[in-house]
């Protein structure tokens, strides 16, 4: 595997999406190296913070495998960076992946934390009202990843894929669990035995209060 694209969101007005009016999911491939941060890359743009942004899901992964699936799908091309991911990954199918997996990269280490949630932004960026059940139902949903070494990244660094060592649960079971409504205490604390986004973990432990009565 291999960074094919490094991309920077600026922030730009977006309609039918949230009731801000901007975004920063339009993201364009850097023409140079761009500092990965605990917060994110350097210079790039976080409309939604509440559900967005922060050193748990600091940079959202997309590989190719997956634009090449949506490309026969949709029947166009789709250019780095459409889906709003700050690195697209060669060699990458992110349904493979599961929460605690580390990708290495020349310098920086990322974790994968959670899958990325479809939301009317999305929809929005691809000009289809009914976007989102077609990514719910195409199970390719990307990852997001906290920093654990922070550093430059740079189109053409090779990613080396390490799995997770401890207990943990795949991006696809978060994924689906998400649209499930019945979660019992067994399928909670293995979520929570992993290591989740904090927000993902808060729901969580939530959940598990109420279900647990306190």
């Amino acid at each position: 595997m291999h960074i094919l694209s490094v991309n920077i969101g600026q922030r730009t007005p977006i309609a039918n999406a949230k009731a801000s009016g901007i975004t920063g999911i339009y993201k364009n491939p850097a023409n140079r190296p761009v500092m990965v941060t605990s917060l994110g890359l350097a210079g790039d743009f976080i409309a939604d913070t509440k559900h967005h942004g922060g050193v748990d899901q600091a940079v959202y992964v997309y590989g190719t495998d997956d634009y090449d699936w949506w490309a026969a799908e949709l029947g166009r091309p789709l250019a780095p960076g459409t889906f709003g991911e700050n690195l697209t990954i060669a060699g990458l199918a992110s349904g493979e992946l599961a929460v605690g997996d580390r990708l290495h990269l020349a310098e920086v280490v990322l974790e994968v934390t959670m899958p990325r949630i479809p939301c009317a932004t999305l929809a929005a960026r691809m000009g289809d009202p009914k976007f989102v059940k077609r990514f719910r139902a195409a199970e390719r949903p990307g990852v997001y990843c906290r920093v654990i070494r922070p550093g430059p990244a740079a189109a053409g660094e090779a990613v080396r894929r390490e799995p997770s060592a401890g207990r943990t649960i795949t991006v696809l079971e978060m994924f689906r669990d998400h649209y499930d409504s019945e979660w019992d205490e067994t399928k909670l604390r293995r979520r929570l035995a992993a290591p989740i986004a904090i927000r993902a973990r808060e729901d969580a432990e939530e959940r598990l209060a109420r279900l647990m009565g306190s």
